[in-house]
């Protein structure tokens, strides 16, 4: 394998289901959902680390989508084989995971896109201006100046409770991304073509989940996706940012189970 191997964790039995993470944090952020596809002999959950985040170390001087894309082509590959897989994916990992459906059309059974990236030129998407509707100034009050920071960066809806799921979700994931890695990302944050101009149309089941305060992404581009995906459920959850299913949990929840659900019924 050309560049590093990647840092996976696998959980239970069944089918691949492969998990990729998005920007500046790690699996830990994917992990979150675990109990959703842990009914025994459903799914092999298989949570890895992109290149520069997490465990597994930076690709170097190529550190662009496309070496990233390659990459992970390749460790799917390897991880495998010739056997149908699910993916679920959050923001830049949903962009990806739609490449590797580009590039693995009769290997991926479904779809399960959180917040997806659809654009990768921030000044291109469509989002809504940054809003928090609920604050909780006594919560920040008590956290660490850094916690605080990131933590008010993305909350929408400030709590206790919410606050708990970003530190052992997110946090451990910011805190440990490479930031030079990061930086090499951002120069070449872009792939030669958007994959649903070499998929066309993606017939298997998806589920498209976006937050209406996700200021990163938004969700009008993920609407606008719909044509290309005619077995897609899209879902757009008030009162939930970019980590939606950190905002909205119990709704999150019931539409993987629902799409899980239905790919072990067709298998």
């Amino acid at each position: 394998m050309d560049g590093p191997l990647p840092y996976v964790v696998r959980r239970g039995a069944g089918a691949p289901l492969l998990f990729i993470h998005g920007n500046g944090v790690d699996h830990r952020l994917l992990l979150e959902l675990d109990d959703c596809f842990a009914d025994p002999g459903d799914w092999e959950r298989i949570y890895l680390d992109l290149p520069g985040f997490g465990k597994t170390p930076a690709l170097g001087a190529e550190d662009g989508l496309p070496e990233i894309a390659d990459w992970l082509d390749d460790v799917v590959g390897k991880a495998v084989g010739a056997t149908s897989f699910a993916l679920v994916a959050n923001s830049l990992g949903g962009l990806l995971a739609r490449e590797l459906a580009a590039r693995r059309p009769q290997q991926v059974m479904g779809l399960a896109l959180i917040a997806p990236v659809v654009d990768p030129v921030a000044a291109n998407r469509r989002r809504p201006e940054r809003q928090v509707l609920r604050q909780d100034p006594d919560l920040l009050d008590l956290l660490d100046d850094q916690d605080a920071a990131d933590y008010e960066e993305m909350a929408v809806m400030q709590s206790p409770e919410n606050w708990q799921r970003f530190r052992r979700a997110a946090l451990p994931g910011i805190r440990a991304a490479d930031a030079n890695a990061m930086e090499r990302l951002a120069q070449r944050y872009t792939l030669p073509s958007a994959p649903e101009d070499r998929m066309l149309r993606f017939t298997r089941p998806t589920v498209i989940i976006t937050g209406r305060q996700d200021h990163i992404v938004g969700y009008e581009d993920q609407d606008a996706l719909l044509s290309r995906y005619p077995r897609a459920s899209f879902l757009v959850l008030d009162e939930a940012g970019h980590n939606v299913h950190l905002d909205q949990p119990h709704l999150v929840r019931a539409a993987l189970r629902a799409w899980s659900a239905s790919l072990v019924d067709r298998r």
